[in-house]
């Protein structure tokens, strides 16, 4: 008997599925957005679950899923969706796809920090409402030229965003963390306090997971130590960030823009005060959204499955 593989969604690239296909008996859910109760019902007698999306593995799936479950592997970077102590301590492997998708979430944030300091935003809705202006000093923006860049988070989306930027002159990248890193010193990055990089950074660019440690790290008290210059990225979660506080600190212009890949609550209703600030850049979570890069999770997140399932270590463990 094939060992038996559930897929949480019908929309799954079909390079990762085409891989399990030649070693396992794949079920996948017929659905692209698929309830709790549909993924639970059909969980049972299954040996691994391939995840997609934020699907919830706690307790109550675990017990749903059985004893034969043996591999949870998810297709995503950040795996603040899985009970991982929980899935370990009952003896189950467990993965995730990061790596893969770093560059092209780098690139996104690349994107963000640029259109968000250089006003792409506000720019349209003044061409949309008519308000155009020839003077020399009309929408002025900042630049990355010669700018101080602090990456809160120097792991490996945050090191494609450093080796990114480099080809824009960058005068010097900060970065915080646990500890030095030995990849912060080979890539000319100086490692600093938290309070220290807020306060000297041009473009604060946060690439975190998110844990209980940074649930709501950027707040009133941080945002207030940022230059009234600076421009906020965030390409992690949108929790990492206060939304209330956010959008005080641009409402007030106690900093200059944020661009935001991910946002508290995601999606943003369309009548949310965020989507209302001219001085924010914001996207519907679109970090890792190219052909190349949902391919090649597909692909670690199968082969994460077909290790463990053999016995041997998944491609990338938690």
């Amino acid at each position: 008997m094939k060992p038996r593989v559930l897929v949480t969604s019908s929309d799954v690239p079909s390079a990762g599925i085409d891989l399990l296909r030649t070693k396992c008996d794949v079920t996948i859910i017929q659905t692209l957005s698929p309830t709790r109760e549909d993924v639970l019902q059909a969980v049972p007698g299954h040996d691994a679950i391939f995840v997609t999306g934020h699907f919830n593995i706690n307790s109550e799936f675990l017990d749903a899923a059985g004893r034969t479950l043996k591999v949870v592997s998810t297709m995503s970077a950040g795996y603040d969706h899985l009970d991982v102590p929980e899935i370990k301590r009952r003896g189950i492997k467990v993965g995730n796809t990061p790596k893969v998708l770093s560059a092209a979430v780098a690139e996104i944030a690349v994107l963000l920090a640029l259109s968000a300091a250089r006003r792409t935003h506000e720019g349209r809705l003044k061409l949309e409402q008519g308000q155009m202006d020839r003077s020399l000093k009309w929408l002025l923006g900042q630049e990355l030229r010669e700018s101080t860049v602090g990456i809160v988070g120097l792991g490996n989306i945050g090191q494609a965003i450093v080796k990114r930027l480099k080809g824009f002159e960058v005068d010097r990248f900060l970065y915080t963390g646990h500890s030095r890193k030995k990849e912060g010193d080979e890539l000319g990055a100086k490692f600093v306090s938290l309070d220290d990089l807020l306060e000297q950074s041009d473009f604060i660019i946060v690439a975190v997971p998110l844990t209980n440690e940074t649930r709501g790290m950027f707040n009133d008290s941080t945002f207030e130590k940022m230059k009234k210059t600076a421009v906020f990225v965030n390409v992690s979660r949108g929790q990492v960030a206060n939304t209330n506080a956010l959008i005080k600190a641009l409402r007030n212009e106690t900093i200059f823009a944020a661009g935001l890949d991910v946002t508290d609550p995601e999606p943003l209703p369309p009548d949310h005060e965020l989507l209302k600030l001219p001085n924010a850049v914001i996207l519907p979570h679109l970090g890792s959204a190219t052909v190349k890069t949902r391919a090649d999770m597909s692909l670690a997140a199968a082969q994460n499955i077909l290790n463990g399932l053999e016995g041997k270590p998944l491609l990338y463990e938690l």
